[in-house]
């Protein structure tokens, strides 16, 4: 029977998305799994949390957007979350998955101080938690954003979870996509690159104009998809492949893993350049050179990985189409 739910409709609450599934959603909610994920974080999760995962164990919400009283990196009116952590380990997007509440706090910085509950659309820039630090950790958690973006700032959103959900509005009320565009065209077609993209540009003679390429194919992202960000589509992937050339061009790739320790600083996660998407999934990134390699176009010669010969022909005339 529900408690602090009872005057939500929680059949339309979630959306059923296969993303947000894949993602998000943990095998049905027991009291050992409970128990055991409460055991391995430290901190006692709330009822209300306990009792919206029972409707559906983590997922994406149809309302994914959050009034802020302060301004963040992310808007001055409010914060927008991709989903809310189920409660297991199954799930990539899980509170103890591998993007899940470890990940953000030792390999991303985020302050010990409970939960992470949410990721948010900027894709690791900013986070919601619940915050223990003032009740403590038996006790209801405040529920805060925390934005890695301005030095970790802690933005109060709701007193407790149950207030948090029920805060959440639908995006459209914060419809900026035609200010979103404008700000994206100009960064792609003249935000400065990074030291270490210029680097890679500059000793990149298979093609002339390189730069021009990588600014008009970005381009064509923030006409197709109203903002600069890289996905599983195929401008995207045009777009992961010019990164990967110019990238093996300088240097030798001996594993994935050294490439992708290194993606994230050519036009994503860089501080000294314009061009960036600010961002990125790891998860898009992975199936694109795992799609690459099971197709032959990666191959592995020797001791090290490299595009094959015909493919840099194909790529080559691809990207001429950018030339102009």
């Amino acid at each position: 029977m529900k408690k602090y739910f009872a005057d939500i409709d929680l059949t339309n609450f979630w959306s059923l998305s296969l993303l947000s599934r894949l993602k998000y959603n943990e095998k049905y909610l027991s009291e050992e799994i409970i128990y055991s994920i409460e055991n391995e974080v430290g901190f006692k999760l709330p009822d209300s949390y306990i009792e919206l995962m029972k409707s559906l164990n983590g997922g994406t919400p149809i309302n994914t957007c959050f009034p802020t009283n302060g301004e963040t990196s992310y808007s001055s009116t409010h914060i927008e979350i991709n989903g809310i952590f189920g409660i297991g380990r199954e799930a990539p997007y899980s509170i103890c998955g591998e993007f899940g509440n470890n990940f953000f706090i030792k390999n991303l910085g985020y302050p010990n101080i409970g939960i992470c509950i949410c990721d948010c659309i900027s894709d690791g820039h900013d986070i919601v938690m619940l915050d223990y630090s003032r009740n403590g950790k038996n006790n209801e958690p405040e529920v805060v954003h925390i934005d890695q973006e301005v030095n970790y700032k802690k933005t109060f959103l709701a007193k407790n979870f149950k207030e948090f959900i029920k805060g959440l509005v639908n995006e459209s009320i914060y419809d900026t996509s035609d200010e979103d565009r404008r700000r994206d065209l100009f960064k792609v077609e003249h935000g400065s690159f990074s030291c270490y993209l210029s680097e890679l540009c500059n000793s990149f003679n298979r093609l002339p104009n390189i730069e021009t390429i990588i600014r008009n194919a970005a381009k064509e992202v923030v006409n197709q998809k109203g903002y600069f960000a890289l996905h599983e589509d195929e401008l995207s992937y045009l777009l992961y492949d010019i990164q990967f050339w110019i990238y093996t061009n300088n240097m030798m790739v001996y594993s994935i893993d050294q490439f992708l320790d290194n993606y994230k600083d050519i036009m994503t996660l860089n501080d000294d350049g314009e061009f960036t998407t600010g961002g990125y999934a790891p998860d898009f990134v992975k199936e694109w050179i795992n799609s690459r390699c099971e197709q032959g176009i990666i191959l592995k010669t020797e001791n090290y990985y490299d595009f094959s010969a015909k493919y840099k022909l194909l790529l080559a005339e691809k990207m001429m189409c950018y030339d102009n």
